[in-house]
Parts: C-alpha cells; structure tokens; sequence
C-alpha cells in the first residue's frame, strides 16, 4: 500500500468518525427522535433536528464552494462527483422508497450503522436487512435496470 493510499484511507477514516460522532451526539441515531421530527402533523412534532440540518448546511455549503474552486482534491487525482443530473423515474423512485423507509423505520443508512454501537436487536437487524437489500439490487436489478 502506498503513502498516498494509506493517507486516502486514514483520512475516510477519520471523516466517517467524525461524521458518526456527530449522528450520535446530535440523536439522529434515536429512531424515536427522528420519527419524532417526521412527525409534523401528528402533534407531538419534535423540531429539535432542524439545527442538525442547519448545522449540515452551513458545513456542507462552505466545502461545495471550495471544491468548485479547486482542481483537484488533496489526496486524489480528481473530485468525484455525481455525473447524473436529471431528474429520472430511478431517482424519484429511490428517493420515495429511501423515504417510506425513513419514515417507517427512523433510520436511514448513515446512522443506522452509526446506532450499531448501541446494543439494540432491532438497530442490527435493520442494518442486516439493509446489507441484503444492498446486494439484492447490486446483483439483481442494477443489471435489469
């Protein structure tokens, strides 16, 4: 492995720690939590995830503005960024399944595997089923579709 490689790795590392330590301080790894903020015609709306949102934003919009300006990543040879741009069938139906999904559950992928800390039956088989879901489609339907 060379240096450029391991310095890739330690620093992906580092970033999804980060990111992790952030979901659990914040609570979007309690899935009562999030439901709760789902929750907005219920009642029993809980707005406390907004500032995580906001928090996201105003750490997300700073790193986009400089990436626009850069020509290359520290510890890479090129950004990677997403080539598709319109807005197709696959996208918006992805997007309302991740959703249902959200919303059922209170889990979403980042957190879920984030929440593995915590001793929680269910927490380990969401992300159990999630990992087959992840290699059914890999090995199914992403050669169907």
């Amino acid at each position: 492995m060379n240096s450029q490689t391991l310095a890739m790795s330690a620093a992906s590392m580092l970033a999804g720690v980060i990111f992790g330590f952030g979901l659990s301080l914040s609570g979007m790894i309690d899935p009562a939590r999030v439901l709760g903020f789902l929750d907005v015609a219920g009642g029993h709306w809980d707005p406390s995830l907004i500032f995580v949102l906001g928090g996201a934003l105003l750490v997300a919009t700073p790193g986009v503005m400089l990436i626009r300006r850069l020509r290359k990543p520290m510890l890479d040879g090129q950004f990677h960024m997403p080539q598709a741009t319109a807005l197709d069938t696959r996208l918006l139906v992805g997007s309302a399944i991740f959703g249902c999904g959200w919303g059922l559950a209170g889990l979403c992928p980042g957190p879920a595997v984030s929440a593995l800390s915590m001793p929680l039956p269910l927490i380990f088989l969401f992300v159990a089923t999630m990992a087959v879901g992840i290699v059914l489609y890999d090995r199914l339907l992403a050669r169907l579709l």
